[in-house]
């Protein structure tokens, strides 16, 4: 017993150094960086993507190269929240109030609240968020948690292929193992059709973080609640929360967030954003038991 645990100890700590040599190897592949791509690649980032490419360093390299070129145009991290706040009045995306039982954000999505045409725009809503998430993740977690509500789905309002092979691509190519699980809730019998090609834009890891929910599949049920605490978990999902998202107190701490971001970030532009406000609505839908 004594020989198994140190055999295990040894390979632990074998696994370890050889995983701080690739991150050495994948920052000097890289090369010297400046600015907000200086922020962005710290040591958990090259964690992340040689993670999510097997620990194979040109693998990663690539992909992180990529992910540094697309945020030097997209520039997610200056997002305001005035400008997608019309993609937020329905609560279609949202930041819950509650984390999950490892505190890692939770990002509610609910497709049937569409509001809008322009593809473009709602993946600026997506990764505004997405952003927004990280940044309110406590110490020490990485993870951010998804649920989603299929309520009010069908299929003339079913969102359109692009729009989620474009989801995929932002989730899985710019924010590699941001994600921990997405449950999907409950999802209407013609969304098989759908997860049938969709399915086919995931990655092996991203794949097996997508859990389906059905409230008579009790293995199902008892996964997801496995991640959250009852009290928390919104009716919608089986829980006892009652969430109602009030897209003015929402607004409010998005704008509150945007300042927190351009602390961080040391954007001038979205610090202005902030403190001048918007005329949209502001805050976080809050459960009651």
């Amino acid at each position: 017993m004594f020989l198994w645990r140190n055999n295990t100890t040894h390979d632990q700590e074998n696994d370890s150094l050889q995983h701080e040599s690739k991150i050495n190897e994948l920052k000097a592949t890289i090369g010297p960086l400046s600015g907000h791509s200086l922020q962005f690649c710290t040591d958990a980032c090259f964690r992340r993507y040689l993670d999510a490419r097997n620990w194979n360093v040109d693998k990663a390299k690539k992909m992180l190269e990529e992910t540094i070129k697309w945020r030097s145009t997209y520039k997610p991290e200056e997002i305001c929240w005035n400008e997608v706040v019309v993609e937020g009045e329905t609560g279609k995306i949202y930041r819950a109030n509650f984390h999950d039982r490892q505190g890692r954000t939770v990002l509610i999505l609910r497709p049937g609240m569409q509001n809008t045409k322009s593809i473009d725009n709602q993946m600026r809503h997506l990764t505004y968020l997405i952003e927004n998430a990280i940044l309110n993740l406590p110490e020490g977690q990485e993870q951010m948690a998804w649920l989603i509500d299929f309520t009010g789905l069908s299929i003339s309002n079913t969102p359109p292929i692009k729009s989620a092979r474009d989801t995929v691509n932002i989730l899985q190519n710019h924010y590699p193992e941001r994600l921990a699980v997405a449950f999907l809730y409950n999802p209407p019998r013609f969304f098989e059709a759908f997860w049938k090609i969709v399915k086919y834009f995931l990655d092996a890891k991203t794949f097996q973080k997508i859990k389906f929910v059905y409230p008579k599949d009790n293995d199902s049920v008892e996964l997801m609640k496995s991640y959250f605490d009852d009290e928390n978990l919104p009716t919608e999902f089986g829980g006892r929360a009652i969430l109602k998202y009030d897209h003015e107190e929402f607004s409010r701490l998005m704008t509150e967030d945007d300042a927190k971001a351009a602390s961080f970030w040391g954007s001038d532009k979205k610090l202005q954003q902030a403190v001048n406000g918007h005329h949209g609505a502001d805050g976080a839908p809050s459960p009651v038991s």
